[in-house]
C-alpha cells in the first residue's frame, strides 16, 4: 500500500504526483491556465480554503512550476505565472479536460473549449480543426468559455 507520498516509487508517473497529484493542485493550475493568476480570485473560483491555497501556490512555487510576480506594492500582492516548467503541463491538464469532456460531460456540453490563437479553430487533441495545425506551445491557443459553461464561468465574467 502506498503511504503520503510516493518517494519509495521508482517511477517518473509517481515523482511528477509528488508535484501535482493533489486534487487542488491541479484546479490552481487549471485557474492559472485559464488566466487567473491572483489569490483571492483563484480563492473566489475555486472555494478552497486560504490556508490550502498558500500552501499549494508556494508548494508550486517551490517546485519551479509557478512564479510570483508583484503587481500591487502597497500592500504588496503578487500573481502566479506559469514558468516553463509549468507551460509544460498543458498537455496533461488538456487531456484531462479532454477526457472529462467524453467520459464526464456536463449536460449543456463542454464548459471550456481551447481555439487556435492563429484563425480562431477548436483544438482537438491540440490539433485545430479548422486549419490542421498541431499546437504544441499553449501560448498559441487561448480559452474560450464553452456551450456547457456555468453563469458564474470565470471566462464569462472577463
Amino acid at each position: 500500500m502506498l503511504g503520503s507520498t510516493y518517494d519509495t516509487q521508482t517511477c517518473s508517473v509517481a515523482r511528477a504526483l509528488e508535484i501535482v497529484g493533489e486534487r487542488w493542485t491541479l484546479l490552481i493550475l487549471r485557474d492559472v491556465f485559464l488566466g487567473i493568476r491572483r489569490f483571492e480570485d483563484i480563492r473566489r473560483d475555486l472555494g478552497v480554503a486560504r490556508n490550502v491555497l498558500t500552501g499549494r501556490l508556494q508548494a508550486l512555487v517551490d517546485h519551479g512550476v509557478l512564479e510570483r510576480h508583484p503587481y500591487q506594492e502597497r500592500p504588496v500582492r503578487h500573481e502566479y505565472r506559469l514558468t516553463e516548467r509549468g507551460l509544460g503541463l498543458w498537455p496533461v491538464i488538456t487531456a484531462l479536460m479532454a477526457w472529462g469532456d467524453e467520459y464526464a460531460p456536463a449536460p449543456g456540453g463542454p464548459p471550456t473549449v481551447i481555439v487556435h490563437r492563429g484563425c480562431g479553430g477548436r483544438l482537438v487533441d491540440r490539433r485545430c480543426e479548422t486549419c490542421g495545425t498541431v499546437v504544441a506551445d499553449p501560448r498559441e491557443a487561448r480559452a474560450v468559455a464553452g456551450p456547457g459553461a456555468a453563469p458564474d464561468h470565470p471566462l464569462l465574467a472577463r
